[in-house]
């Protein structure tokens, strides 16, 4: 019987890819386990550190991450697969698309020309334009009386 999101639904077919990923992820999770055993073997060492323990600690868990990220791909196929067979809207399908707000993406550099125009229309702008280039006058002023 085939159940939606489940290993065993999909495992009833598995094409050539599948093999290759299983392999994949046997060698990466034991790669991973290995590498943990040798930052544990490190860490008993006469000149082992805690950061080949925090490491001996860390490879394991990458190596779960290798298995579980495998699993959920599986589920998601068989999710896509199954909605496929039966015609339904596919999962990975949003209801409606999506657009990217306007305020998450920053600002588009303006030109020396936009910025002057932009600042000639705005008073405040002006104002301070203004006032900053007399303090740049009174430097040059400061400048040349201390020389």
């Amino acid at each position: 019987m085939h159940r939606s999101g489940t290993v065993e639904g999909v495992s009833e077919h598995r094409p050539p890819r599948r093999l290759a990923l299983i392999i994949l992820v046997l060698v990466a999770a034991a790669g991973c386990l290995g590498l943990g055993y040798w930052q544990w073997v490190r860490f008993e060492a006469v000149g082992g550190t805690y950061q080949n323990l925090g490491y001996a600690l860390q490879w394991p868990a990458f190596a779960f991450f290798c298995v579980y990220a495998y699993r959920r791909f599986v589920r998601l196929e068989a999710e896509e697969q199954e909605a496929e067979s039966t015609g339904g809207r596919r999962p990975s399908e949003p209801d409606e698309p999506t657009e990217i707000p306007e305020d998450l993406l920053p600002t588009r550099p303006r030109t020396l020309a936009e910025a002057r125009e932009q600042e000639a229309a705005d008073p405040d702008a002006r104002q301070i334009n203004e006032y900053n280039e007399y303090l740049a006058q009174l430097a040059r002023r400061s400048d040349r009386s201390a020389q």
